[in-house]
């Protein structure tokens, strides 16, 4: 009897927490009666189409390390892509050699550990195993800091990104109070068209601090003259005004606030940036105050050394979970967290059809947004306090954090 072995891949932008859920996908394979080997694929799904695979239960019973460091490590272990899969109908040869690569290694299950574009992936080859008649199993496995998954209350990735922005917004804070002179500091968060790490922001806020001030959403129509009007009454009332925004902010007719429709990505997205640097020379010429901007940028993505425990701890289990629900013949699916409860924070692990996410997003709801549209509401606040909590425990070398070794990505560049 042929053994039955798993493949893994990783995809779209990095977080703090997709090697968490890599290292569940392990932990689950290693605990499982049904599958002997799982295979990590690099750089995404274009690691099959060349043929580099990584022999992942190997290199586990090697370094008896290997999990509890590799939960800790930012980015993707296995690389990344964005890599769009044709629609079979009109090219299938992709398709084809992907489904005989999974017969070649026996590959009973295979997990996509991505983002919105990565469960496009997933539904594709999801749609075209069934057209074959396949019996690999293809789960998703959510992360984006962007937190705009359909179906799943939140997505691996998003606590850990917020607890940064969070942290970083209450040290801008700091930074700025010391100086008894009229100043606007805008801070540029990822965000293209949901708000929710922007959103974050507001966690900062604690018995001295009120900053961000103000704080604005993809989700609300954008208007110069409104945000000018916030900021000149913001200024009456102190000194220093710290502002967070959304780098994708757009006006009534739905143009982004600077950004440059001439540069895509491979799946047509827009190419943001800009959004904190428009509004930074728009106080300078109307208000004629001491301004600045600041774009978080990459930084927010990666910074293992802040870390959400929760974020980790939940990142892992949706891992685990997706090998135990291919072991029920559940195929075509991404696993799922669904909320209980805010306090005690609780959430349950479950799964919902591809079908449902792909190529969806979902969006801060209008009624957790105050009715100015420059500020969030307590509902959200609930929402996103307890995705934040929990230290995560990072070796130090050095005075450097201690992460897994990556130089295998570098050979296949």
């Amino acid at each position: 009897m042929s053994p039955k072995n798993c493949m893994v891949a990783q995809s779209g932008g990095p977080t703090v927490a997709i090697n968490a859920s890599l290292a569940g996908v392990i932990d689950g394979v290693m605990r499982s009666d049904m599958y002997d080997t799982v295979y990590g694929s690099l750089n995404g799904i274009t690691g099959i189409l060349n043929n580099d695979l990584m022999n992942l239960s190997e290199l586990m019973q090697q370094n008896p390390e290997y999990l509890d460091r590799l939960k800790v490590t930012p980015a993707m272990y296995l690389g990344s892509c964005r890599y769009k899969l044709p629609n079979y109908l009109d090219d299938d040869s992709s398709y084809v050699f992907i489904f005989k690569q999974f017969e070649t290694y026996h590959i009973d299950a295979f997990f996509y550990i991505g983002g919105n574009d990565s469960m496009d992936t997933v539904l594709k080859l999801s749609e075209y195993g069934k057209k074959i008649g396949s019996p690999v199993r293809i789960v998703g496995i959510p992360k984006t800091i962007d937190n705009d998954l359909c179906e799943t209350d939140h997505t691996p990735g998003f606590g850990s990104a917020a607890k940064y922005i969070a942290s970083s917004l209450l040290e801008i804070a700091h930074d700025t109070f010391i100086y008894a002179v009229k100043s606007v500091t805008i801070v540029e968060i990822m965000g293209r068209d949901a708000g929710w790490l922007t959103a974050a922001s507001a966690l900062a806020r604690n018995g001295y601090n009120t900053a961000p001030h103000l704080i604005y959403l993809p989700e609300v129509p954008f208007d110069k003259e409104d945000f000018l009007l916030d900021v000149k009454r913001m200024l009456f009332e102190r000194n220093n005004v710290i502002v967070a925004v959304s780098e994708g902010i757009r006006d009534a007719s739905g143009n982004y606030i600077s950004a440059s429709e001439s540069s895509v990505d491979t799946f047509g997205h827009s190419q943001l940036s800009g959004a904190g640097k428009t509004l930074e020379f728009l106080v300078k010429e109307k208000l004629g105050v001491k301004v600045r901007s600041v774009e978080v940028n990459v930084l927010q993505r990666c910074a293992a050394h802040l870390a959400s425990k929760t974020d980790l701890d939940e990142a892992f289990a949706l891992g685990r979970k997706a090998v135990a629900l291919s072991e029920e013949a559940v195929t075509a699916s991404m696993v799922t967290m669904r909320r209980i409860s805010d306090a005690p924070y609780e959430i349950a692990y479950e799964h919902a059809e591809i079908r449902h996410i792909a190529n969806e997003a979902k969006s801060i709801p209008r009624e957790w947004i105050n009715d100015a549209g420059n500020d969030v509401a307590q509902p959200l606040i609930d929402y996103l306090a307890p995705l934040v909590l929990g230290e995560v425990p990072v070796k130090y070398e050095n005075g450097i954090p201690v992460y897994m070794d990556v130089s295998h990505l570098a050979k296949h560049q």
